[in-house]
């Protein structure tokens, strides 16, 4: 009883910001809990966990595009690159270089050279791109897509069309749970800050946004290489997942399936991100009886979007508890706030 009354007496005493961040925290611990327990608890079928995990890892890649098309206001088309070159070298150390006893042990270290190998390749793609205005950034995109497809297909040590295997199962759905939370938390906490608005001012008007003193070019540059990193850390965890990859896992029709859950879910969206990346990966499951036409969903979906709906679901709009505490003190209780 007496821990029963100091435990009430500092929920008492405790603000309210502080009490929302315990709250939020508990529910982090209690994610992590559940995805450690519920695999091998029996109680869903190992389908469903699988599907999941395709949730979680569409849920990266669906972060990491939007920073790019939805904060920035740049339309790259060909991260699905980024993705196979973060899988392959998060592949070949495991399959190739490491003791394959102590892959599990290293596997974030992994996905994180996958990731950061990714990032590498992102700043070959940005530097040049980023020196001109317009469209160019998407022109360049497609064409890095493609060129990694044909370098991927060329190269015989890597099993070449034929795809590359032997990776050990690392990919579990603790570690998606985990680097979902992860990649939310650094880009909710990115886009709230000083940088998050520098680049969201270049999204509104990049000549105003230099009259400003804000460093456009750089921005830009850091933007893009941030998400080529968490698209190629998803690309690990991916090729962990199904033990096996191939060129053709990661063509233009996979980024097409990006843009169709960034735009799907609302740009410049955290939370729209979150849901887009579901809906769409549960819609794709239950469309597996089309066969090969339910391939034709996305793309005909992304163009649907543009026309009817070309903010998405949550455009522009946050969920509450990922807005800082400042932007919805006073509110009342809605759950979305609309861009200002």
């Amino acid at each position: 009883m007496h821990f029963r009354e100091r435990v009430t007496n500092f929920w008492l005493m405790t603000t309210s910001d502080t009490k929302k961040k315990l709250l939020i925290w508990l529910g982090v611990a209690l994610l992590l809990a559940v995805a450690w327990v519920l695999p091998d608890s029996g109680l869903l079928n190992p389908y469903v966990v699988q599907i999941m995990m395709y949730v979680g890892i569409n849920m990266i890649l669906t972060l990491s595009l939007n920073l790019v098309n939805g904060y920035m206001g740049e339309f790259s088309v060909g991260h699905a690159g980024f993705m196979g070159i973060g899988a392959y070298v998060a592949s070949i150390l495991t399959v190739a270089v490491l003791p394959r006893s102590w892959s599990p042990w290293l596997f974030p270290g992994v996905l994180l050279t996958g990731g950061l190998a990714a990032a590498a390749a992102g700043l070959i793609v940005a530097y040049p791109s980023f020196r001109t205005r317009g469209d160019y950034l998407a022109i360049v995109t497609l064409a890095f897509n493609m060129i990694v497809k044909s370098v991927l297909e060329n190269i015989d040590a890597l099993g070449g069309p034929r795809g590359y295997l032997g990776m050990p199962r690392l990919t579990n759905l603790f570690w998606v749970a985990a680097w979902v939370l992860i990649t939310l938390t650094a880009l909710r906490n990115l886009v709230h800050s000083n940088f998050g608005r520098g680049i969201m001012a270049i999204r509104e008007d990049e000549m105003a946004a230099n009259l400003t003193s804000v460093d456009t070019r750089r921005l830009k540059l850091y933007a893009f290489l941030i998400s080529a990193f968490f698209t190629g850390l998803a690309g690990g965890l991916y090729a962990h997942l199904l033990q096996f990859i191939n060129p053709r896992s990661f063509s233009i029709l996979k980024s097409t399936d990006m843009l169709v859950m960034v735009y799907l879910g609302g740009v410049g969206s955290l939370t729209g991100s979150l849901l887009g990346a579901a809906i769409f990966t549960v819609l794709m499951e239950l469309l597996r009886f089309l066969g090969i036409w339910r391939w034709v969903v996305g793309p005909l979906l992304l163009v649907l979007l543009m026309i009817f709906r070309p903010q998405g679901l949550m455009g522009f709009k946050e969920a509450r508890w990922l807005r800082p505490a400042a932007l919805f003190a006073g509110e009342g209780e809605s759950v979305v706030d609309d861009k200002q």
